[in-house]
């Protein structure tokens, strides 16, 4: 390990930790990446010894909060904690894997062979090595958003003896069903957060279909590089699973055209706000391993989302255009077609489908050390979440022993961020018998 000269934010003092750990943690002699994390600590105990809580980032494939000061819920985390702020492997200024670094491994072949390693149980073996270097051997808090919930349930199911206390916000997974489950049960979420975005928002109706009928006659090149196809334009329906998402996205429709000498064509402020939304130049891991994630029981994902998407007709947006249905949007869902318009993922597009292909995942969870945990554990759980499915996490919640929930509608899937320092005092106060 290798430690900055600690630096100072408005009431922070901060300290940058590099680790040198294995790239496959059952050969450790083996080659080996470079992880990085923060340390972040309140200027008034900087001195103090605190016990440590190590945040995971949701994805996969994201990087930990860039904060400035005690912003969002770090604040309420430093009263009590000396924070671990992980990039996980892969991700920020961990050893990146992209359109640029991956070639170094080869072809595509030795791209899915390297990136089998970037799951939840590599993570949380590496949280192991880090913790040991940073706290001597005791046991630290974690704190796991979104994925970073998943990997915190595979972390009571393979080295709770390192956990103090497990949080978990938004990210109970399914123990374990298949993809195809998963999307199942997403595709209706999705159709519902629509419909109470076109409730909310009754003139977007007439806009998105003018724009979709657009994109299908043009399928335009945003100014970045990112072509623009119907199916594309529908996934900002991403942004509907957020506490702002819906008036975000309504503000990025309402002007969408400009009057040319050619006649109407997309603005280039809209041009800009899609690719932003859209491109996955930033977190290409996003793409490669979201359906790995559920990856177990020998099963391939094979595009899982894409193939459930045609058990769900209402999305077809040429049935939408030619009728008088209005456009359904779709988020949290990655699908091949993305490879094609991406031009981050487009060298990318065999590596993604032999990782689509892939039967030999690891499982994740061990139902019976889940059954007989005895970690301090809390979990919100956003009810309708459209990233996460609340049935698929009160099921899981269920069947980890100890585990208090609190569900809640007060909060989308970002109630962390949004409900901060709230959401969290909330649920420390749970995992301590203290509400």
């Amino acid at each position: 390990m290798t430690a900055s000269a600690p630096y100072r934010q408005p009431g922070v003092v901060l300290t940058d930790h590099r680790f040198s750990l294995p790239l496959d943690h059952d050969d450790p002699a083996g080659e080996r990446i470079e992880v990085y994390a923060r340390e972040a600590v309140a200027g008034a105990h900087a001195g103090g010894n605190l016990p440590w809580l190590v945040y995971l980032q949701g994805g996969p494939g994201c990087g930990a909060n860039r904060f400035v000061g005690k912003e969002a819920w770090l604040g309420r985390a430093l009263r009590d904690y000396r924070v671990l702020l992980l990039d996980q492997r892969g991700t920020g200024s961990s050893t990146p894997a992209n359109r640029q670094t991956l070639p170094l491994r080869g072809g595509p072949r030795e791209q899915v062979d390297y990136l089998t390693h970037f799951r939840a149980d590599s993570i949380v073996r590496d949280c192991e090595l880090i913790r040991r270097e940073l706290t001597g051997g005791a046991p630290w808090t974690v704190l796991g958003q979104s994925f970073g919930g998943f990997c915190t349930t595979h972390y009571l199911s393979a080295a709770p003896e390192g956990l103090d206390t497990a949080i978990i916000t938004g990210g109970l997974p399914t123990l374990d069903g298949h993809a195809d489950d998963v999307y199942r049960a997403a595709y209706p979420r999705m159709e519902r957060k629509t419909a109470a975005h076109y409730a909310r928002y009754p003139q977007d109706v007439e806009r998105v279909r003018r724009i979709a009928a657009h994109v299908a006659e043009h399928e335009p090149v945003l100014t970045g590089g990112y072509r623009l196809t119907v199916e594309a334009f529908q996934s900002l329906g991403m942004l509907l699973g957020t506490g702002d998402g819906s008036h975000r996205l309504h503000y990025l429709v309402e002007d969408a055209f400009v009057r040319t000498p050619s006649g109407p064509a997309l603005s280039d402020a809209f041009q800009e706000a899609v690719q932003a939304a859209l491109s996955l130049r930033s977190n290409p891991l996003f793409a490669l391993m979201h359906e790995t994630i559920y990856g177990q029981g020998g099963r391939a994902a094979d595009w899982s989302a894409q193939r459930v998407r045609g058990e769900f007709p209402q999305f077809d947006p040429a049935k939408a255009l030619n009728g008088d249905a209005p456009l359904l949007f779709t988020g949290e869902a990655i699908q091949r077609w993305q490879f094609d318009c991406d031009p981050a993922l487009k060298p990318l597009r065999e590596t993604a489908d032999l990782l689509a292909a892939r039967t030999d995942w690891a499982p994740l969870n061990d139902t019976a050390r889940l059954a007989a945990n005895e970690v301090p554990a809390a979990a919100a759980i956003y009810h309708d979440d459209m990233y996460v499915d609340t049935e698929h996490s009160l099921r899981t919640a269920r069947a980890i022993r100890g585990l208090r929930t609190w569900v809640t509608d007060e909060y989308e899937h970002d109630g962390l961020r949004v409900g901060a320092p709230r959401v969290l005092d909330r649920l420390l106060a749970l995992a301590r018998g203290e509400a």
